[in-house]
């Protein structure tokens, strides 16, 4: 079984989804809600300049197409994100952003570079690390990202040798172990750019700017072409591109309102692609990313306990028994050091694991308006 509850994670570290966060905490925010309007043609911003601190913005979907709503700094270096906005939902993101120049966008359908308008910061703001427990808490989170991130890069390197000596049986034990170090990661990566896409995209999303590669695409001629005789280049390429988010990963300063992200990002990676069978649609290996998503998510969630004690003791405790419930019911589905193919599930089962993920996903959607309040 993985380790339970967040006091393991806590020691690791210092050595589907809720629709939106406590409305309550809102007024924390500097000028409070920004609203964005957003449709399959259209992603309006309340505002265009904001004076530097934290903000929410409400992001209401009111198209026929999924969203998502971005804050990018220079390079599309993501600020902040909030992913699977269905129509007629409402979502909210908080984001800390010092003095700068930054752009909005959101995606209709979850594709292609968005709907974008220029944001302007200015002025400045006490970071939220300035508390002793916030900066102990990225300090952290920041030792586990590194940890993960090497064993990433070793085990990488593993299958990318075994892909490329034309082992497919030794590759095909090896894709879900790498995977495990990247899904634990995932928000991280995701801030820079066109990598994530590059490692993790899938066959649906690829575009002639961003062709269908990386991991999944090594996955498909593995499990289905059966043939990997040409794929040396993809793997080679798949290994520059990890290495690459790693050094980056490893030289980021996170905010930790990015942690609070992450931590809710990452179950709603589980809730709406890997239950669903939608990630690993080849292998069917989903249940390794889903318990390596919650070990992320709960990795942040531990970083930031002592804050969260302080501020909110009570939703600790409740955070700590959904963790053990999601620990508990995915224990049913370990087969030696795996588990089973997420194929392999019936429709209760699978609903059982939804139902654990949404009950976690509801506490920790409450933490980033916890920890951004003063």
């Amino acid at each position: 079984m993985r380790p339970t509850p967040l006091l393991v994670a806590l020691l690791t570290v210092g050595s589907v989804a809720a629709c939106s966060s406590d409305k309550s905490d809102s007024t924390a925010a500097t000028g409070g809600p920004i609203t964005v309007k957003a449709s399959d043609t259209a992603c309006e911003v309340a505002k265009s300049t904001l004076d530097a601190g934290t903000h929410v913005f409400q992001i209401a979907n009111s198209g026929n197409k999924v969203t998502e709503f971005y804050v990018y700094a220079a390079g599309d270096r993501v600020m902040g994100e909030v992913e699977n906005i269905t129509p007629g939902l409402s979502r909210e993101l908080r984001v800390e952003l010092p003095a700068g120049t930054y752009q909005t966008a959101c995606k209709p359908g979850m594709i292609g570079t968005g709907i974008r308008a220029d944001l302007t910061v200015s002025g400045s703001a006490a970071p939220l690390t300035e508390d002793a427990a916030l900066l102990q808490a990225t300090e952290s989170y920041t030792r586990y990202i590194t940890s993960q991130s090497e064993a990433l890069v070793e085990k990488t390197t593993d299958f990318v040798t075994a892909v490329k000596g034309g082992d497919i049986e030794k590759s095909k034990q090896l894709f879900p172990i790498a995977r495990t170090y990247y899904e634990r990661i995932e928000p991280v990566a995701e801030i820079f750019g066109d990598l994530d896409p590059k490692i993790d995209g899938r066959e649906d999303d690829a575009t002639a700017e961003l062709p269908f590669s990386g991991f999944h695409k090594l996955e498909k001629d593995l499990w289905e072409t059966k043939d990997i005789s040409k794929d040396g280049p993809v793997a080679d390429q798949l290994l520059t591109d990890v290495k690459e988010v790693v050094a980056k990963a490893k030289a980021e300063k996170l905010s930790p309102l990015q942690l609070a992200n992450g931590a809710k990002e990452l179950l709603d990676e589980v809730a709406n692609s890997k239950i669903t069978g939608e990630e690993d649609r080849y292998s069917h290996t989903d249940l390794w990313d889903f318990a390596a998503n919650v070990d992320g998510s709960q990795a942040a969630v531990a970083a930031l306990r002592p804050a969260l004690e302080q501020r909110d003791p009570e939703l600790v405790k409740q955070i700590d028994t959904a963790f053990t419930n999601v620990d508990n019911e995915l224990a049913k589905y370990r087969v030696g050091d795996g588990w089973k193919l997420q194929n392999e599930l019936s429709q209760a089962e699978l609903k059982g694991l939804s139902d654990v993920i949404n009950a976690l996903a509801e506490p920790i959607s409450k933490i980033a308006g916890v920890i951004a309040k003063k």
